[in-house]
Order: C-alpha cells, then structure tokens, then sequence
C-alpha cells in the first residue's frame, strides 16, 4: 500500500519533550503532522532541533510552525507533575504517557498512521496507553530523532511553551528560576525555601531530583 501511496511516506508525527532535565518548570510534550507541503515550509525556515536554536529565536519560531502544521502541547505542570511522578515512580512511565497523550490530542484532529519519536524507552509504555483509547499507530523510536523535521518542529514547540510557562512561574514567585539542573539553580531553590517554605517548591520543581536533597540539606 504504501508503494501506490508514496505521499503516505512522508505524512508523520513527529513528538519531543522539553523539560525533563530542568528542575524548576513544566515538562512539556508537543507533537506535530507534518506532510508533503509543510515540509517544504518548515525547511523554508530553517526548523532544526531546538537544542541548537536560541531561546528568542524558538520564541519567535513557534508561532509560525503553529499556523503551518496542526499539533498539541501538553504541559504537565510541577505540582502535577510530582503528583504523577508519586504514582507512576518512572520517568519514562511519565514520558510515555505525556507523549500518548500529546499524540492522542492530536489524532482527533488529523488522521495519521506513524509517528515518530527519540528513543528513551519502552514503545509499550505509549502504545498500550494509546490503545486503551482506541488509538492505532506505528511508532518509531530513534536515538538522534529530532533530525526528523516533524520531531524537530515538535522539539521548537515543547521548548517555546517550557520558556513562557518558566518565565511566568518566575514572576509568579518573584525569584528568577534557572534551566537546568546546575548550582545557580541551587541557590534559586534555597531562595525560594526562605522566602515562602519549603512547600512552595512543589508548585514550580521537580521534587525527585537530586537537586531537591540537596537544597533540603541545612533546612532541617
């Protein structure tokens, strides 16, 4: 079938996730169709993994991947997010059903029978989350995925929506909140443990991180 239908080929989602190795923020999943004319469009503007774009220039990309290519974004914020982590006990658990659902989102919009993904687990984890739905789909898994445009387009996307729910969780506790996982972002946390306790970390961190024992090391 697909040799009489090439075009077939080239229709896919792609999906990626940001977040994940930032303590402070959302983990974010984006996923979205590309085919045959939003390819063209999306190499037109240069779209490449978001790790090799800037911040301001991911910001201003976003929006123009969002009126070309139909897509979903999933935002799992912190407090969320640690409520998830206590139950599943397995991030690539949690990733798997962030991507099902980004994906999920998505096919109720546009038909599509392949996606692809980066390689961080077990495809079951998605697949049987997706059935459970209803949903069919053959998903690739690769190491290096965002070399594919739609996953690259989805990496754009899940990073744009990581910055501006970042930035805005910043202000909402007045104290700058760093990506990352390094000693600046540390030092932010023991600010934050100060100012407003050491509950308020699980409404803007990742609590499982190491990050967490060592910020709570002296508080006690």
């Amino acid at each position: 079938m697909t040799a009489s239908h090439p075009r077939n080929r080239i229709e896919r989602i792609g999906i990626d996730e940001s977040g994940k190795g930032d303590y402070f923020g959302p983990l974010v999943i984006a996923a979205v169709f590309v085919d045959a004319t939003t390819q063209g469009e999306l190499k037109l503007m240069a779209v490449r993994d978001s790790k090799n774009i800037s911040d301001g220039r991911i910001l201003e990309m976003a929006p123009d991947i969002k009126t070309i290519c139909p897509h979903s974004v999933i935002a799992i914020g912190p407090q969320k997010y640690n409520e998830l982590y206590n139950k599943i006990k397995n991030l690539n658990r949690l990733l798997a059903w962030g991507h099902a659902k980004a994906l999920e989102t998505l096919l109720e919009r546009v038909p599509c029978d392949r996606a692809i993904s980066d390689q961080f687990g077990d495809e079951r984890f998605i697949l049987n989350a997706l059935q459970e739905k209803g949903r069919k789909i053959v998903l690739e898994q690769r190491t290096k995925a965002e070399s594919d445009l739609a996953v690259a387009a989805a990496s754009v996307l899940a990073r744009a929506e990581f910055l501006i729910r970042l930035k805005r969780l910043s202000s909402e506790i007045g104290t700058t909140l760093p990506k990352g996982a390094s000693p600046a972002v540390e030092l932010a946390a023991k600010m934050i443990i100060k100012k407003h306790g050491r509950e308020r970390l699980d409404s803007v961190a990742k609590l499982h991180f190491k990050t967490t024992q060592a910020v709570l090391t002296g508080f006690s």
